[in-house]
Parts: structure tokens; C-alpha cells; sequence
């Protein structure tokens, strides 16, 4: 009897065990992720691969979307329960979806997982009131792309960090012709353009003051490029305007666009140019560049929370890291690892990393609202019309600001 029971014992011990290594080795995780080209994709399979690599029990399943598409396809994710394990975020709507992921700190600490080797800013766009919903994985500033060739041909100098409004416009006008423009706006560039030139939009309380003076003279120059200098080309109404003027630029018609170093890696597959990098023009004071960044967090719904924050850190590692900044897919998070990208995806780039490091160096916090996302929509909505020149800044201005109190 005894050797009966000491035998049904370790069968139940035994067949334990198994479930158990079964039940590892069926961990699967899905991974929500936005993409901008198949080499993007490429890229981000490669980091999903790299956590099965470090812990065979999991298996990320990546899903993709383009960038209008993904938050678009958010809420609804969510409202339906389909979120994935893993979801992508970006700082600057953290404060509208953090409530779709799970808090981090209790984590960071038991495992005392050192955030300290992140650049500080982007640890704060990734938190919301000082907990953490994401580890992030890259940081940088918005600058300005330039076709290095167009400038060549039409005998200007190479803009150099730190170009006045005046010196840019010049350029823009200069590089204007033959139905090819000197730069391409998008209307959300208005906060970033805005916040270079030292025009604020949100007051001092953190509220949306799109009608102040100083607001809509910053609305008014952006508008003014496409309406008055004509060194812009219309956008249509919509989320797609940036994926309009990025593919113009792409291919040759636009001389100068706004973007971030997040971009080179789909570039690189795209143009047939040489291009340059340069800071955003700044008005008569210094540059103020806004920054932001993306990461990764873990979804409240997910059934595997212990499996996800395993792979979060690892799709955050300075392996990944160092492999995102040598495909030019990110201006690492870590400050370690961010030597990679300009010793590799910059080195190609003129004047690369001389201007992320001015606009680092003259960088401020992204001012943005609890509905930012709303705010961002008008700007998409509204702007194109004052483009073309059918209302002025003023009335744009107001009317944003009435409809995203609403």
C-alpha cells in the first residue's frame, strides 16, 4: 500500500511538473504594434523574436497597423476586449489610454529594475501622476529633414543647428519651383512649430489657450507657409496629412519636412537623395525643441501579466535597444545605447547628430492636454481649410478651441 501511495505520489508530482512545463511552453503573447514600412516590420518580428531567444517559454505574435490606424483601432480594441498582451504607446497620448494599461511600479521595484539608465524625460511622458504604464524604448526631438541635393542644386548653404525663422523661410521660398516645394506642414505640427518659436498654447495651468495672442500668431505663421509664401503645398482634412507630406517628401517633391529620428529607418528604403538634418527654425530667442518618445506596457486585461513584463524588458534591453538604434528605428531610450544610433543610423545622415545634440541641448517638456488626441484631430480637421485660404488663423483658432472644451 505504502509503495502504492509513494507511487500515485510521484505520478501526481510527475504529471505536475508536466502540466506545468506544458503550460509554460503555451504562453503566447500578441504584441500590438504601429508600423511604417515592411523593414519596420522587419525590425520589430526581429525584437519579438529576441524574447522567445531569452525565455523559450514565450511566444510574441505581433500585430501591426499603420500610425493613423492604430488609434484609431485602440479604443475599439479595447471597448471589445480584444487588447493585446503587449500595447505600444507613444508619451504624448499616455495621459489618454493609460487607463487601458497596467501600473509598473510595484514591478520595478520587487525587481528593482533600474530606470535610472533611461533619459529622464521620456520616463516622465511614459508615467502619469509619477506611476509608470510603460518601459519606453526611444526619445528624440522633432527636427527638420531636408533634401541635401535640392538645396545643392539651387545654390543654398546647408542649413546648420540652430537657423533662424528667417534663414528657413529664405530657403523655403528659394527651393520653391518647377511644382516642387520648399516644406511640407502637416496641421499637428502647429504645437511643435509653436513651442520652437516660444508661442504657447497651453497656460500655465495646464489648459488648452489656443486663442491667446501669441497662439494665434504662431497659427497664422504655419498657415501663412501654405497660404501666402505658397512654399507649402494643401493637405487633405484628416489623420493622413503627415503620411501625405512624408511620401512627398520621399519622393522628391518636397524639399524640408518636420519628423523625428524615429523616421530614418523607413526613409533609408524610400528616397533616392541624399538628406541632412537640421533644427527646427527658431524665432528671434533660443530654440525650444519639444521631445517625446514611445514604449511598451502591459494591457489590464492580459492573462499573462508575469509573462508580458518579462518581455516588456527585454523589447527595452540595451540588446534592443543597441539593434533598433543600429537599424536607425530609434534614438534609444537608454542613454547608453544611444552612441549606436549616431555612430551607425546617423553616420549617413548630414549634419545627423550635430542637430539631434543642439536640439537635445535646447529641449523642452512637450506641453500637451488630457485630450490631447482631441486637440490633435481638429488640428487635422481645421487647419487644411485656413491652408487654402479660406478662413484665417484667428477663426481657426477659436473655433479648435470651442470644440475641444466641448
Amino acid at each position: 500500500m505504502k509503495v502504492l501511495k509513494k507511487a500515485l505520489l510521484l505520478a501526481a508530482i510527475g504529471g505536475s511538473l508536466f502540466a506545468t512545463a506544458a503550460t509554460a511552453d503555451q504562453v503566447n503573447l500578441t504584441w500590438q504594434m504601429w508600423t511604417a514600412s515592411e523593414t519596420d516590420t522587419k525590425t520589430w518580428q526581429h525584437l519579438a523574436d529576441m524574447v522567445s531567444a531569452k525565455h523559450p517559454d514565450i511566444k510574441v505574435t505581433l500585430q501591426t497597423a499603420g500610425w493613423v490606424d492604430y488609434w484609431t483601432r485602440l479604443p475599439v480594441l479595447a471597448a471589445s476586449g480584444q487588447l493585446a498582451d503587449i500595447v505600444s504607446m507613444q508619451s504624448l497620448r499616455m495621459s489618454n489610454f493609460y487607463s487601458l494599461l497596467e501600473p509598473l511600479n510595484a514591478r520595478i521595484e520587487a525587481d528593482k529594475f533600474d530606470l535610472g539608465a533611461f533619459t529622464p524625460s521620456i520616463i516622465g511622458g511614459m508615467s502619469v501622476d509619477k506611476e509608470l504604464y510603460g518601459l519606453p524604448y526611444d526619445v528624440g526631438p522633432w527636427v527638420i529633414y531636408y533634401n541635401q541635393e535640392a538645396f545643392e542644386a539651387a545654390g543654398i548653404p546647408l542649413p546648420k543647428p540652430g537657423w533662424t525663422l528667417a534663414e528657413f523661410t529664405d530657403a523655403a521660398k528659394k527651393l520653391t519651383k518647377d511644382g516642387n516645394y520648399g516644406f511640407g506642414v502637416a496641421p499637428v505640427n502647429y504645437s511643435v512649430m509653436a513651442s520652437a518659436w516660444g508661442d504657447k498654447y497651453v497656460n500655465d495651468a495646464g489648459q488648452l489657450d489656443l486663442v491667446n495672442p501669441r497662439a494665434i500668431a504662431a497659427a497664422d505663421r504655419l498657415i501663412g507657409f501654405a497660404a501666402k509664401d505658397k512654399i507649402a503645398p494643401l493637405v487633405p482634412s484628416g489623420n493622413d496629412a503627415g503620411t501625405v507630406i512624408q511620401g512627398r517628401f520621399n519622393s522628391g517633391n518636397i524639399a524640408m519636412y518636420v519628423d523625428g529620428p524615429w523616421s530614418i529607418i523607413g526613409m533609408k528604403d524610400e528616397v533616392k537623395f541624399k538628406v541632412g538634418l537640421t533644427t527646427l527654425p527658431r524665432d528671434e530667442g533660443e530654440l525650444a525643441a519639444v521631445t517625446a518618445g514611445s514604449g511598451f506596457g502591459i494591457s489590464t486585461t492580459s492573462q499573462n501579466k508575469d509573462a508580458a513584463w518579462k518581455a516588456i524588458q527585454v523589447l527595452t534591453s540595451p540588446e534592443a535597444l543597441s539593434y533598433l538604434a543600429e537599424k536607425g528605428r530609434a534614438l534609444p531610450a537608454r542613454t547608453a545605447a544611444q552612441s549606436s544610433w549616431y555612430q551607425v543610423a546617423a553616420k549617413d545622415i548630414t549634419n545627423g547628430g550635430e542637430a539631434l545634440d543642439y536640439s537635445l541641448a535646447h529641449s523642452i517638456p512637450y506641453a500637451i492636454t488630457d485630450n490631447w488626441a482631441a486637440v490633435e484631430n481638429l488640428f487635422n480637421q481645421y487647419f487644411p481649410p485656413a491652408f487654402a485660404g479660406s478662413v484665417d488663423a484667428k477663426q481657426t483658432m477659436e473655433t479648435i478651441q470651442s470644440l475641444a472644451q466641448q
